[in-house]
């Protein structure tokens, strides 16, 4: 009876490890579906990253900056880089369609943020991340046109998160120009944590970005 009692114990050890492993390789999977390489969260943000090209009453060009797609034919982007423009175009990264900016969806000045409408356009939206989830230390990466480099992708850190008022901005150690404000900044995941809106030129890797939140 013992030896018996013996088998059925091994038995279920041997089928107790067996669900055990079959989880752990579940887990790794999942994570490995959700983290992204570098390369990978590039492709996706240029399919998604627009140039902004503003114009004057004469059709000047006025200012430059980046948005990118949240839903069909809507850019998001920093209200200051369409502010005092009479009309303007987005032109998606490595195309040469320019379309042009209809109007405007929704805006909060307080945050600089705005949202453009484009019409005729469909194209993949970017996934948007909850930003109070990020800590510092972790990557990120900013998607811009800097001085109008279309496609300019470049990699960082989270190096802190500052209270302003009410509200938060990340400081992050991706490089942002003028050109790249209003771009997407993305977590490891290829999530929309935050909207690139300033550098100190001053300092040196001090750039911020609004939350995503």
């Amino acid at each position: 009876l013992g030896y018996g009692n013996d088998i059925e114990r091994g038995k279920m050890k041997k089928g107790l490890f067996g669900l055990l492993c079959a989880a752990f390789l579940l887990l790794l999977e999942a994570n490995s579906a959700h983290a992204q390489t570098a390369q990978e969260i590039a492709k996706k943000a240029f399919g998604s990253t627009v140039l902004l090209v503003m114009e004057d009453g004469n059709g000047q060009p006025l200012s430059l900056g980046s948005g990118f797609f949240i839903g069909d034919g809507e850019i998001a982007s920093n209200l200051h880089v369409i502010e005092g423009a009479a009309k303007g175009f987005a032109k998606l990264v490595g195309e040469k369609t320019k379309y042009d900016i209809e109007g405007i969806a929704a805006v909060d000045p307080e945050r600089d943020l705005v949202v453009l409408k484009i019409p005729g356009r469909r194209s993949q939206a970017l996934s948007i991340g909850n930003s109070d989830a990020v800590q510092v230390g972790e990557p990120v990466y900013a998607v811009g046109n800097p001085q109008g480099l279309e496609g300019t992708f470049s990699q960082g850190i989270l190096s802190s998160v500052r209270e302003v008022g009410s509200d938060k901005l990340l400081q992050i150690t991706a490089p942002i120009s003028p050109g790249s404000s209003g771009g997407p900044v993305l977590n490891g995941m290829g999530e929309v944590i935050g909207v690139s809106v300033a550098t100190f030129r001053s300092g040196q890797n001090l750039n911020f970005a609004i939350p995503s939140n």
